[in-house]
């Protein structure tokens, strides 16, 4: 059965820790690990955690705990990797258009390191040559993904070294004796169809031989996870078999059997999270009645900048009669949540809860307008653990230097 907090949880947590407050149920993260350790049994197949989509340090603590490594896109997640107790050879760290510097540092950090750049490439080559293992990130040319925004791996995208520069890649590499000991591709986000993977891996398979070194296969992320009632959800099982018939019909010529990397993050904290918020007024229209709660983008940014869709339940009175509402925040700005939802009556003081809110919420927010950012609540072992305070008006001095 799958793990789900239920609304007297939910109430509790609102009336202790004050609203709005962001809420990660522990079990429900272990719950999604094991869907993927389940169904990859018996196949050379690692996982990490994408830590961009959560980084509160008892999440990583918690993460690390359950067996999973985690993946870092700056030099920043991977100290605070470190910080939660992951060691270095479990950490890989993706970079993305960044300075040089940044990678020298996070070099003497021992982590894994997958390069995205000709430029950078070059450079690595020129300073650590042969004595450093390293990662390339390629890109596919595939669009995928449930966004624009998301869709990493097309031929507009920025990222990665696209696969028609492979030979420019191979020159740097016999130039400079480089160690190239993994293949990274990640074509985006929300992906439902698993043929996006197998055609990624396919591409691959035309370039493995070239590198003699090679020790694992990195497939990235993007898994899809289910945002309203009738969505799809990444067949994990079926990508599971597909991946092990490809490997299987493509054998390393080199001889060498491939270890393949995953690298999840919605997949495993989206539907973990709960946002809880407060009606602060009604206000009714000729075209709609809108429900202003004490949010808006500045805590839960995905409805306006990706057009996400969340479910939103109204807690305080799950057995009113269904009426129409626009959920809006409180900012000023345009910070529309939900345009003419059906929900339960709500009333000014009502609890309403965004589910799905676990995968670039609390990551994503901002001071905007000069508000706090919320809580944050883990709950486990059916505890609750405040695991980052509210903000207070401090918190918005500090690092301002005062000089007038």
């Amino acid at each position: 059965m799958s793990q789900q907090l239920s609304n007297d949880q939910l109430t509790a947590i609102a009336q202790q820790y004050g609203t709005p407050v962001y809420v990660y149920h522990a079990e429900k993260i272990k719950e999604q690990y094991s869907k993927l350790i389940h169904a990859f049994e018996g196949q050379d197949v690692v996982f990490y955690y994408a830590s961009k989509a959560l980084t509160n340090i008892n999440v990583l603590k918690y993460i690390s705990s359950i067996g999973c490594n985690v993946d870092c896109s700056s030099v920043n997640e991977v100290k605070l990797a470190l910080h939660a107790g992951f060691p270095a050879k479990r950490i890989v760290y993706t970079s993305n258009g960044i300075a040089f510097s940044e990678i020298e540092e996070v070099q003497s950090l021992g982590v894994h390191i997958n390069i995205d750049s000709l430029s950078n490439l070059e450079k690595f080559g020129k300073k650590f040559g042969h004595s450093y293992p390293v990662g390339i990130r390629l890109r596919p040319n595939i669009m995928a993904g449930g966004n624009l925004k998301i869709s990493t791996g097309h031929d507009k995208s920025k990222f990665g070294i696209p696969v028609d520069q492979i030979d420019k890649v191979l020159t740097l590499v016999e130039k400079h004796d480089l160690y190239i000991h993994n293949l990274h591709i990640h074509t985006g986000s929300e992906i439902k169809d698993v043929e996006v993977f197998v055609k990624g891996i396919q591409v691959l398979f035309d370039i493995i031989p070239r590198f003699k070194e090679l020790d694992s296969i990195d497939l990235g992320g993007g898994f899809k996870v289910p945002y309203k009632e009738g969505d799809p959800e990444t067949d994990i099982t079926l990508l599971a078999q597909k991946v092990k018939e490809a490997f299987a019909a493509h054998p390393n010529p080199n001889g060498r059997p491939l270890q393949v990397w995953f690298e999840p993050g919605k997949f495993l904290v989206s539907g973990a999270g709960y946002f809880i918020t407060e009606v602060n007024v009604l206000k009714e229209t000729a075209t709609t009645t809108f429900a202003s709660v004490n949010s808006g983008f500045n805590h839960l940014i995905r409805p306006m900048f990706y057009d996400a869709y969340h479910h939103i339940q109204n807690i305080s009175n799950p057995a009113g009669e269904l009426k129409s509402y626009s959920i809006v925040g409180n900012i000023c700005e345009t910070d529309t949540f939900a345009w003419n939802r059906q929900l339960n009556e709500v009333r000014e003081g009502d609890l309403l809860v965004f589910y799905n809110a676990g995968a670039y919420g609390f990551e994503m927010s901002s001071n905007f307008n000069s508000r706090y950012k919320p809580a944050e609540v883990l709950v486990k072992d059916g505890a609750y653990h405040l695991v980052r305070k509210a903000d207070v008006f401090e918190d918005l001095l500090r690092n301002q230097i005062m000089v007038l």
